[in-house]
């Protein structure tokens, strides 16, 4: 039977088993779109909206060039990408996962990257923002904003060895360039940047029209995707395979001397990055060891972030896979920095009922509240700015099929 015959077959026969799951475990398979949804409706949507559009207008107006001139001489030696790779990593640090791939993206199909720089720059500008390492995991989940600054560090660290490790990607079907590349001047870049917002010619309302549109076809993009991972990991759950590939990880967890508790929140953090903190934190096991673990599949970005970067990217040339090998590597580099940080930055004491907590050794506790404060906030009215923006969206819609018709 033929490769292409068998694969038809799989996946057939994956979408039948789904379809009965769906109806075998109707209330869970609810609660989980609900679960997701609500993920989408007040967190995801208000918060990557801003940054999305943004992104767009910069793009739009030439600021990116500009950006890049002057980046060129860090972002070239450091990780072979062109200058505007820096104006992508600082946004995709921000706004968090999957802007940065958006972001290379566009830059690719406006001929700014070639397919290799793209692949490298997707490899590591995709990563958590702060807001959710600190105001979600560190104290949503473990309730000790002092595990932000470890779980941060080890995360960002992790993914400038990766972006490091992943310029060597591409040399043999990259071509060495003898151009010699000069360091352009202020002048210089503020001409690059009047250049480009001339080529592109579109006026002010007309480009937020179109960063508004392609910023949410996006985010739609997305939260199908967040609520689809939620309910299959919900079903994987309840039909027992993650039980089954628990027992297998606990064994491969048992080398590194991690407990076999920790096995059930690390296949659920593969899935979903909320869902596995939320399990990790809860699991009869050391802090030191959750937050290992935790700094894992957090650098794996879950299947969930990492379909949608492949949707994302499936219009355009780039390769999923040295992204998705990237994300092997930043779990393992994260896991690891995770573990030689862990003294330096804490210190182990014992309590009076004899339980282990930890102390920063930079008390900087008073200086992060507000990310959790942020959270919140963004937790309990950010429906409204996704209801605004919709509101708009639909609204823009029905006014450009009213004048095709007419």
């Amino acid at each position: 039977m033929p490769l292409s015959m068998t694969k038809s077959i799989v996946l057939a026969l994956v979408s039948l088993l789904l379809a009965a799951s769906l109806m075998i475990f109707p209330k869970e398979v609810l609660e989980a779109s609900v679960r997701g949804m609500q993920m989408w409706w007040n967190v995801v949507f208000p918060s990557l909206l801003p940054f999305f559009i943004v992104s767009e207008l910069l793009i739009g107006f030439g600021v990116v060039s500009f950006i890049g001139a002057l980046l060129e001489p860090l972002m070239r030696p450091l990780f072979r990408v062109p200058g505007t790779g820096g104006f992508v990593w600082a946004m995709g640090l921000a706004s968090g996962y999957p802007a940065g791939a958006k972001l290379t993206a566009r830059l690719r199909q406006e001929k700014k990257l070639t397919q290799v720089e793209a692949e490298r720059l997707v490899s590591f500008t995709n990563s958590s923002n702060p807001l959710f390492i600190f105001g979600a995991i560190a104290v949503g989940f473990f309730h000790d904003a002092t595990l932000g600054l470890l779980l941060a560090l080890s995360h960002y660290l992790g993914n400038i060895v990766v972006g490091i490790c992943m310029r060597f990607h591409g040399n043999k079907q990259e071509k060495a360039s003898t151009e010699k590349r000069q360091t352009k001047t202020w002048k210089q870049a503020f001409t690059l940047m009047h250049e480009e917002r001339v080529r592109d010619g579109r006026p002010l309302g007309k480009l937020l029209g179109d960063a508004a549109q392609s910023s949410i076809r996006t985010l739609l993009m997305i939260g199908g995707f967040i609520i689809l991972f939620s309910v299959l990991n919900t079903i994987l759950s309840l039909v027992g395979i993650t039980s089954a590939v628990a027992a297998l990880f606990s064994v491969i967890l048992a080398i590194f001397h991690i407990p076999s508790s920790l096995s059930y929140p690390l296949i659920s953090g593969l899935f979903e990055i909320t869902l596995g903190a939320k399990l990790a934190s809860e699991s009869q096991s050391t802090l030191f060891q959750q937050v290992i673990v935790t700094s894992f599949f957090l650098a794996f970005s879950g299947f969930s972030v990492q379909a949608q970067v492949a949707s994302i990217l499936a219009d355009t040339d780039i390769r999923f896979k040295p992204f998705f090998i990237a994300r092997l590597f930043h779990g393992v580099f994260a896991a690891s920095f995770a573990y030689l940080l862990w003294d330096p930055l804490y210190q182990q004491h014992l309590t009076e009922n004899g339980q282990t907590y930890a102390i920063a050794v930079f008390m900087y506790e008073y200086s992060v509240p507000w990310f959790y404060s942020a959270w919140e906030l963004l937790v309990q009215y950010g429906f409204m700015i996704t209801f605004l923006a919709l509101t708009i969206y639909l609204l823009i819609l029905l006014r450009k099929t009213r004048n095709s018709l007419t």
